[in-house]
């Protein structure tokens, strides 16, 4: 495979040293539960302590998936044969057999959990026996002053393509033109980015509290899109109305997309917005999810080949830039890993 093929591959299955978030805590009870991200198939389950444990979903002995046997809490046991493994990829017993040799081995990789904000991220580390880095999200999720609502959704297309849509402030006003907080704003505008901390803000010129009218890209820990909309009286308390978002691969054909819908509310206010959103605005915010998932699914999967880029692309352009110098630098340290390992 020539570099440039293997650049493409490495992003399309999702860059390493980042967490994702993989699923909404609700979905992880007392069974294990098996998924697929980043294209590796992972089992979760809950210890007796109610913490989650991730291993890739493989049992030693002969490949089947995990996630279909039984949580014994501090471990999960095969359906197949019933060998044992603990949340640290270390096999605790193979009860077929007495004295087996894999018993006390660790065979299996096992993935850094963190649990916040009604979300399971686990770090896909480039090194799996490396320490994470911190997760840093943002103050709409961090902060106490902040109240906010997850909402989930899985699209059959490249996570990147999810990513260059939000990247992309300028859709909101045809995509998007007949939702409730998105029908206001210029058709057409001069964008710019600017530095942040964590990353860049790309925004249209001239135009605040409008539309859809910036999107900040971050990096801290995890990659992470935020932004803000305006929020109509009508609909609740005024004022802005925020999502951060992030996307992580399933393979490189689907995605799972995390949006978390904020806002800095407190006391009663706080307590009528939840009802408010929980009672109607949650239907008008699926709907414009809705309309990015259409247009995006019904895009030709090598769309980004044949595509002329234009001014108000800055932003996308310069996040597929990063993406790809980060790819570039994760392939060369596990080519320079494996030379080491081969003159061991």
């Amino acid at each position: 495979m020539n570099q440039q093929l293997a650049v493409e591959r490495h992003l399309d299955l999702g860059l390493k040293d980042l967490w994702y978030p993989v699923v909404a805590s609700w979905e992880v009870g007392n069974s294990p539960v098996g998924i697929t991200r980043l294209g590796e198939n992972i089992v979760l389950w809950r210890d007796t302590e109610g913490k989650v444990k991730a291993l890739e979903d493989r049992c030693p002995h002969r490949g089947a998936r995990l996630s279909l046997g039984w949580n014994l809490g501090d471990r999960v046991a095969c359906w197949y044969h019933g060998v044992e493994v603990k949340g640290d990829g270390v096999v605790a017993d193979v009860p077929a057999v007495s004295a087996c040799p894999m018993t006390g081995s660790k065979c299996l990789r096992s993935y850094p959990v963190i649990e916040k904000h009604g979300a399971i991220f686990l770090w896909f580390g480039l090194d799996p026996d490396a320490e994470p880095a911190d997760l840093v999200l943002p103050e709409q999720l961090d902060s106490g002053e902040w109240s906010s609502f997850l909402c989930q959704a899985d699209w059959a297309v490249n996570y990147r393509y999810a990513i260059d849509n939000v990247m992309d402030p300028m859709h909101g006003s045809y995509l998007h033109s007949t939702s409730h907080s998105m029908a206001e704003g210029d058709r057409s505008a001069d964008m710019r980015a600017r530095n942040t901390e964590h990353g860049f803000i790309f925004e249209k010129v001239g135009q605040t509290g409008v539309n859809f009218d910036w999107v900040e890209f971050g990096s801290s820990g995890a990659f992470w899109l935020r932004l803000s909309i305006p929020y109509r009286r009508q609909f609740g308390p005024g004022g802005e109305f925020w999502i951060v978002g992030l996307a992580t691969p399933v393979d490189e054909h689907h995605t799972r997309v995390f949006f978390w819908r904020a806002r800095k509310v407190s006391g009663w206010q706080r307590d009528v917005w939840r009802f408010l959103y929980r009672n109607h605005l949650e239907q008008l915010h699926w709907d414009v999810l809705e309309q990015d998932r259409v247009i995006l699914e019904q895009m030709a999967p090598d769309a980004r080949d044949h595509e002329f880029l234009y001014q108000h692309d800055v932003g996308l352009s310069r996040l597929r830039r990063l993406m790809k110098k980060t790819a570039e630098q994760q392939l060369a340290r596990l080519a320079a890993r494996q030379e080491a390992e081969n003159h061991a």
